[in-house]
């Protein structure tokens, strides 16, 4: 290694060196980022003293990426410096492209040097780090917060102290740029990057104080503008919207991983990350995003799902819904999820197609939008958690958007999807219970028993009326040997016995009201149990759970399908939790499974998912 190299190489380390040390501040949490051109290959050639030079880089728009603007530094490693230096240096300059300072068509050295004297007094009044030494102390006299206005003073007399202010050669700028002109879209961006830095430095000084986030909520932020709109113009989901606080904390947000937005439902809280840079119909957009969530009660209806692709499913739904609407628009330089070929699919449906299409997984890794770094549902209770402590919560989202519903109706303020009005009425209703889901389900394959009375048997009203004979219901004549059905019960180690016992139990009273004699029972392990026919009461009596082992079920299936004694015509029903071999079955069928059942395969006949009932017990 040569001695000029390995001075070079020390300097890199010195620059590096000194960004570790850079104290973060709310104030740049916004502004653009800063790449180095260590290889000296991107920007223009450093004069000898010249601290660096700079290239503001503009890459054009492709067809996976946004137009985007990019800051690339260019340092003099044949100049000493200290580490303590370029934190103050990147810091001016992060600033000079959010001030549009950094301008193809203004090159002359009095709008430069304008511009080098006012971010300056910006760094020092906002307490930015260390100013370094060999800069030169601020020009007294001068308005140092208007550049248009001290660039027009400076053209009659240029003072020595504003050229020595430069961080290239002196007196002359120290950037350039790949295109000729800032349009007026470049110029928005990076003035309400800027402003949602000042506003974040405000809130850190305010919080420093003493003063709690809820006391210092802003009321004119893009997100709270983007509420108010909500109530006073969009009746459907005014109510939701008005119960959230909204959270727009750069370190929290990262802390929780929040890219651009995510919603918590039992803290009753909106989380939005202001270096995402939502503003006006995007910041709508994404705001009603995360409150349909919520109205929608995705986090509830998840039952064992994978929790990614589940939120995955939810925002296609929701995302096709909004564009319909015309609420707000879509975070196109962001990227969200939406497929035209999914529209009117249930979020069930969706996900059942990601987990077995892989060009469906495949367009979902590609478009996969704001929820790249997790769901943005946040929270992972389990499915009953409401239902003790925050029944009244989860009351009040479902009436919040019923109410919201019938008023955005009668006001009439527009169409709405009729696949969103269809899940908002369906909140109204409540669930059915597993057991009678089961039980209309095997109604399906049993004709009604015909009722018999007989006057041999007294009827259960007879006490009333002692003069007036009453016939009893009396059992059929004879059962039809085809009234059953069977069970495939998965023994296998990984169920519960109190799973076990509920199923058995629910099979046990369906069998009892329907008359059916008896059903046809397999245990399955490794291996397949044969427990011939059961009758009711033999279900009631203590009954013996044979295997415990691994999980086969195939065995048991085939043995069921071939067996002589089953009729041809019966259902089949499988009680497993889905930790299995994959099940081809050739007859009608379903799935009996507890509610974090996950199955591991593609299901073709009906699911029922058991819901575990809450321990009353409470702790002394």
């Amino acid at each position: 290694m040569t001695r000029r190299s390995s001075k070079r190489e020390a300097r890199i380390e010195a620059i590096q060196e000194g960004l570790k040390t850079a104290t973060p501040h709310p104030l740049l949490s916004a502004l653009p980022e800063v790449s180095f051109d260590f290889l000296q290959q991107r920007c223009p050639p450093v004069p000898p003293d010249a601290l660096l030079s700079i290239a503001y880089e503009l890459t054009p728009a492709s067809r996976w990426y946004p137009e985007s603007l990019s800051l690339v530094v260019r340092p003099n490693l044949e100049r000493d410096s200290e580490p303590g230096d370029w934190p103050w240096a990147i810091a001016r300059i992060r600033l000079h492209a959010a001030l549009n300072h950094i301008d193809p068509e203004r090159n002359d050295i009095e709008w430069s040097a304008a511009c080098w004297a006012v971010a300056e007094a910006l760094l020092i009044n906002a307490g930015l780090g260390s100013r370094p030494a060999w800069l030169p102390p601020l020009p007294q006299g001068y308005k140092l917060t208007d550049e248009n206005a001290l660039s027009a003073r400076l053209r009659e007399r240029i003072p020595d102290e504003f050229l020595a202010l430069g961080l290239g050669a002196h007196a002359k700028p120290f950037w350039s740029c790949n295109f000729d002109k800032l349009t007026a879209q470049m110029r928005r961006d990076a003035s309400r990057a800027f402003a949602d830095g000042v506003r974040a430095a405000a809130t850190g000084a305010v919080q420093g104080a003493g003063i709690s986030h809820a006391q210092t909520a802003r009321k004119d932020s893009e997100a709270e503008r983007c509420r108010a709109w909500f109530v006073s113009n969009y009746p459907l989901l005014a109510s939701l919207a008005s119960g959230f606080s909204i959270i727009e904390d750069p370190a929290a947000c990262d802390r929780l991983a929040v890219r651009v937005a995510a919603v918590q439902s039992e803290m009753q809280e909106i989380y939005v990350n202001p270096k995402a840079g939502l503003h006006g119909d995007e910041m709508r957009f994404v705001m009603a995003h995360e409150i349909l969530h919520v109205g929608l009660r995705h986090e509830m209806r998840r039952q064992g799902r994978d929790p990614w692709l589940w939120n995955v499913a939810c925002d296609f739904v929701i995302n096709g819904w909004l564009l319909e609407m015309g609420v707000g628009a879509p975070p196109e330089k962001i990227g969200f999820l939406f497929d035209p070929e999914l529209k009117g699919a249930s979020a069930e449906e969706i996900y059942d197609r990601i987990t077995s299409d892989l060009r469906v997984l495949r367009k979902v890794k590609k478009l996969r939008g704001w929820v790249e770094g997790g769901p943005d549902v946040l929270g992972d209770k389990p499915e009953q958690w409401w239902r003790r402590g925050g029944a009244d919560l989860d009351a009040f989202y479902r009436r919040a958007l019923q109410a919201g519903l019938e008023l955005h109706q009668t006001s009439g303020r527009g169409l709405l999807p009729g696949g969103l009005i269809e899940e908002i009425k369906a909140l109204d209703h409540p669930v059915i219970p597993w057991d009678v889901a089961l039980g209309d389900w095997l109604d399906s394959f049993f004709e009604p028993v015909e009722v018999r009375r007989t006057y041999a048997r007294a009827s259960r009203r007879q006490e009333s009326s002692p003069d007036i004979p009453r016939p009893g219901r009396a059992p059929p004549l004879e059962r039809s040997p085809d009234r059953t059905f069977g069970v495939l019960l998965d023994s296998s180690g990984s169920m519960d016995r109190v799973i076990l016992a509920r199923a058995l139990g629910a099979i046990r009273a369906y069998a009892l009201s329907r008359e059916v004699r008896a059903v046809r029972l397999i245990q399955c392990d490794a291996y397949a149990h044969d427990s011939g026919y059961v009758t009711p009461d033999d279900l009631l009596e203590t009954f013996e759970i044979r295997g415990r082992g691994g999980t086969v079920l195939m065995p048991g299936i085939r043995l069921l399908e071939t067996a002589p004694d089953f009729p041809s015509a019966a259902p089949i029903l499988v009680i497993t939790d889905g930790a299995s071999d994959a099940l081809t079955i050739r007859r009608e069928h379903a799935f009996l499974t507890p509610s974090y059942g996950k199955f591991e395969y593609r299901t073709l006949g009906p699911v029922f998912r058991m819901r575990e009932e809450l321990d009353d017990k409470t702790d002394a």
